[in-house]
């Protein structure tokens, strides 16, 4: 490979081992009860499962979702069409700190440069965020769309999929919190209202490359090809536990929202992507989060006396646009996360 820029280095503590452990033991949840409602018994136990998944992995795969193969595929092709170009012609249509979205090969992680190449888009357009992470500054911005023109079909592929996708992080989530106790409907409700905010990436990553990162959202949806590479922390022992790609599944990952929300009930946990070093890996992952003025802190009925919240409250729409800052630079202090809302004892 020649030398290698610095700003690709990880730290050690963050270097993979060559070895891993391939996991058997991630959920692989079949959705077929969610298409009806008639089997009561079953739709219990799907309850179970997706309540145990969160609390002991944060990760599952769902299979017999009703999602159609072949519009999935369509937008695999016209995405690697778009990344196929010339680096000029993709740059055209480069994102940057004023236009967020778009196609992009230069974000950071832990503030270390990833190996990858990105394009993303919103789907309320326009997308209401702050206009910086200032706690007194209430301006706000709006975050836009842009399409390449090349692949001519790209935003109608992308468009049409999402219309299948934004239906199943709903029953997922609902079915999830019903594990709880009896607040699904109060749980649920930042994440699924009408202000809701979604925005879909497609991410091209190089080969020999590893990516290490931790949700700041609410939920995420992850279709990933055959190359595989996910690789999840282990809760039980902390483990890097590799995930085996499923044919036409979907995985789905508990975000930190979710975390906080619960009162630490489920849990965000960490995972990276260290890929095949002879294959690019096709990745795309489907962000569920709520409005940018949802303020987010422990649900009122997860605490008590006994169980008292574990977070102070914060702005999503502050703590996205903080983060956002590190994806164009390298900073000198860490990335925001939401252990720095946690209440000291």
């Amino acid at each position: 490979m020649g030398e290698v820029d610095p700003a690709f280095i990880q730290e050690p503590e963050h270097r993979p081992r060559i070895s891993f452990t391939e996991a058997e033991g991630i959920p692989l949840i079949d959705l077929s009860p969610v298409h009806s409602t008639d089997n009561v018994s079953a739709l219990e136990g799907l309850v179970r499962e997706i309540g145990d998944a969160c609390k002991k992995w944060g990760f599952f795969q769902v299979i017999n979702h009703g999602l159609p193969l072949e519009m999935r595929q369509k937008v695999e092709a016209a995405s690697r069409e778009f990344f196929s170009q010339s680096l000029e012609d993709k740059r055209k249509v480069r994102r940057n700190d004023q236009a967020v979205l778009g196609y992009y090969d230069t974000e950071h992680t832990k503030n270390v440069r990833d190996w990858k190449e990105v394009f993303d888009f919103t789907i309320e357009e326009p997308t209401i965020i702050p206009a910086s992470h200032e706690p007194e500054d209430e301006e706000v911005t709006e975050w836009t769309n842009q399409w390449p023109d090349y692949p001519p079909e790209l935003s109608f592929v992308y468009e049409i999929h999402i219309c299948d996708l934004i239906g199943l992080p709903r029953p997922l989530t609902r079915k999830a919190c019903q594990q709880i106790g009896s607040v699904a409907s109060s749980m649920t409700k930042p994440a699924l209202s009408d202000s809701i905010t979604i925005h879909l990436a497609l991410l091209l990553t190089w080969r020999s490359v590893l990516v290490d990162t931790r949700m700041g959202g609410a939920l995420t949806v992850l279709a990933q090809d055959d190359v595989g590479g996910l690789e999840v922390r282990r809760k039980a022992d902390g483990e890097w536990i590799r995930v085996k790609p499923t044919p036409d599944a979907y995985i789905i990952n508990v975000g930190d929202i979710i975390q906080v929300w619960s009162n630490d009930k489920y849990e965000s946990v960490e995972h990276r992507v260290m890929v095949n070093p002879e294959r690019e890996r096709f990745s795309m992952p489907f962000f569920f989060n709520p409005a940018h003025y949802t303020m987010v802190e422990p649900l009122e009925e997860l605490t008590s006396e006994q169980n008292p919240a574990k977070y102070r409250a914060y702005s999503w729409g502050k703590f996205i646009t903080n983060r956002k800052r590190s994806n164009f630079q390298k900073l000198n202090v860490e990335n925001l996360q939401i252990y720095h809302f946690r209440i000291s004892k």
